[in-house]
């Protein structure tokens, strides 16, 4: 493992502990659940921008630097032994993956939500 590999995994994993530690107090306090299900009808997070939007917006550019960043590096001649290659080869992986997957799962919840409170007056 190489300078850019290990310093991509410190900083990835001191900004999934942020994010945890902003996602599940907003999951314990605004999040309605009944018998261990969300009730949708209760649940106002899913149909307004919250922090964790805003988080996930900042998570996006910063991708989108990354990526950038590691266009200018390849394009100056930069191989995968350089360490800033490494670095913002995985950075730019997992941020993507991360971001992709919010956008999809929030897409749904929002979708989930819409339903269960105008279900039968949208139609």
């Amino acid at each position: 493992m190489d300078n850019g590999w290990i310093a991509s995994l410190i900083i990835t994993g001191l900004m999934i502990v942020t994010i945890l530690s902003i996602a599940i107090p907003l999951d314990r306090k605004y999040i309605v659940r009944e018998r261990g299900k969300i009730n949708y009808k209760k649940t106002k997070l899913f149909l307004r921008w919250n922090v964790f939007d805003t988080l996930t917006l900042l998570i996006a550019i910063y991708t989108i630097i990354c990526v950038q960043a590691l266009n200018i590096l390849i394009s100056s001649g930069e191989t995968v032994e350089n360490t800033y290659v490494q670095f913002f080869t995985n950075q730019a992986q997992a941020w993507t993956i991360v971001s992709i997957i919010y956008l999809i799962s929030r897409v749904s919840l929002t979708l989930k939500s819409i339903k269960e409170r105008w279900g039968n007056e949208i139609e």
